[in-house]
């Protein structure tokens, strides 16, 4: 996508649509007079009637309005004004992105909200834009006569940065999406490696993928003990991104991502129902590596590595059975209590890994639990941390970058669960808080080091279409971790 400021005028301009914000108005408040203007008087009426209210997210369509020299106008709601942000700028643009694909508009100029930073708007909205024209339709054979928005016009004087950083992460995200939406049979671990292997021609990247015969002399018993069930072989891959120059600091960020290309849960196997979604079970991978696609581009001064441990878990007559005992990376051993635990095995060996390279700070992503979903649904992920300050850079980064995270509880208590007779530590604990007993698993092999577990199990995959994203694959973390390695 193209995407540049202009200073002209918004009732000049000659584009092919030009949406415009508008907030839901408050007690006696009045309709915004410009764009009551370029409605040729409309709006007012428009909002008495109850046709268009600005409440987030709304959309209105004008053919030919009277007012400016755009074929057509877009109303878009923002919501009240006392809870506008970036955000809200974002998914004002998402919404009207989604609105228009299809239209036959493939250029859009939009007006700015009043009173918000234009920096920070202007990468928002071209986030949003570029975010909204991806569909997961890849494999549909049918020709797609669905036309997409490829120029962006920005009313206002703004820093062209800001935007081109916008369509970097935007593009990332994307990337992440592409990525999740691969069925199982066209993705196994060995193409997860060769398409993160294109990322070696970004600047600053460098892509290492270890195949079992490395993992096997590292010692990753425990990846390899969910791998062994699979015809396909397991990868790790590792994605480095080094600052130009002498570094600036001795941080050392590690993105951790579960990449589970697809789950049956192994001999411990899944209920049918559903069960293709297990394509998705390497969303947390995806993300990493789609941050790291956008870390290249923005180009933080501190050292990054992604690391994605990738197997497929599947039920064989080599598979892992129930009650076998793995040795992770780490030297701990690990009693398999249920072959459907399967993503903290090989998280826990990525974990050692990123500790043994350097990382010292670190922060994993992964559909872990279904019980993160049962407690938060599908508007946030689970937050879990063994440093209260890190846990506030998580948390701070997530709200730079519009993911919600919620911090769920990590006590000793959950740890005290995990028991087994015959070895250090078993996969699963009781049936009750699932998501915590999963994170204390993992909070084995990360301390001492300050690390945050994602449970991203609900929020990975939009269960509907919402206003500015189809139903399908969100991309959830690209965004938290390219503004996390920004700030930090």
């Amino acid at each position: 996508m193209d995407a540049h400021w202009t200073s002209d005028s918004p009732e000049t301009l000659e584009t092919e649509a030009l949406a415009a914000p508008l907030f839901e108005l408050d007690g006696d408040e009045s309709p915004d007079s410009t764009v009551d203007a370029w409605t040729g008087g409309l709006l007012a009426e428009l909002y008495e009637s109850g046709e268009f209210s600005g409440k987030a997210n709304e959309t209105l369509l004008i053919q030919r309005p009277e007012g400016v020299s755009a074929r057509r106008l877009l109303l878009v709601g923002v919501g009240k004004r006392s809870s506008a942000s970036a955000d809200s700028a974002r998914d004002m643009a998402g919404a009207a992105g989604r609105r228009l694909r299809g239209k036959g508009v493939s250029q859009l100029a939009v007006a700015l909200l009043p009173g918000f930073d234009t920096g920070a708007q202007g990468q928002a909205i071209a986030e949003g834009l570029a975010l909204s024209q991806y569909q997961p339709d890849t494999y549909m054979t049918k020709e797609k006569t669905d036309s997409v928005i490829t120029k962006l016009l920005l009313i206002g004087d703004g820093s062209a940065n800001a935007v081109e950083n916008g369509l970097a992460v935007a593009e990332a995200q994307n990337f992440a999406r592409e990525l999740v939406n691969e069925p199982g049979n066209l993705l196994p671990p060995r193409i997860l490696a060769e398409r993160a292997m294109t990322l070696d021609q970004e600047p600053n990247l460098e892509v290492e993928v270890i195949k079992r015969k490395g993992l096997e002399d590292l010692g990753m018993g425990a990846l390899l003990g969910v791998a062994q069930g699979s015809a396909e072989p397991p990868r790790l891959i590792i994605v480095r991104y080094r600052p130009e120059g002498e570094p600036t600091s001795d941080l050392h960020l590690g993105l951790v991502g579960k990449g589970v290309t697809f789950d049956t849960g192994g001999i411990s196997i899944k209920p049918s129902a559903d069960m293709d979604r297990m394509k998705n079970d390497m969303a947390g991978g995806a993300a990493v590596l789609g941050a790291m696609k956008a870390i290249a581009s923005l180009k933080p001064s501190i050292a990054v590595t992604a690391i994605v441990p990738s197997v497929e878990n599947m039920p064989s007559s080599n598979a892992q059975r129930p009650g076998d005992v793995v040795t992770t990376l780490s030297g701990k051993t690990v009693e398999i209590l249920n072959t459907d635990a399967e993503g903290r095995l090989i998280l826990a060996d990525a974990l050692t890994y990123a500790q043994q390279i350097g990382c010292n700070r670190l922060v994993d992503a992964a559909t872990l639990t279904g019980a993160i979903v049962v407690a938060l649904g599908y508007e946030r992920a689970g937050l879990f941390a063994n440093d209260d300050d890190w846990q506030s850079t998580l948390e701070n980064a997530a709200s730079g970058a519009g993911e919600k995270l919620w911090s769920m509880p990590l006590d000793d208590e959950y740890r005290a669960q995990l028991k087994s007779g015959i070895a250090d530590i078993p996969n699963i604990g009781s049936r009750w808080g699932g998501a915590s007993t999963a994170a204390a698993f993992l909070k084995e092999f990360a301390d001492p080091t300050p690390w945050a577990h994602l449970d991203i199990a609900g929020v990975a995959w939009l269960e509907e279409s919402k206003p500015a994203m189809p139903k399908g694959p969100s991309g959830f973390g690209v965004r938290l971790f390219v503004e996390l390695a920004m700030n930090m």
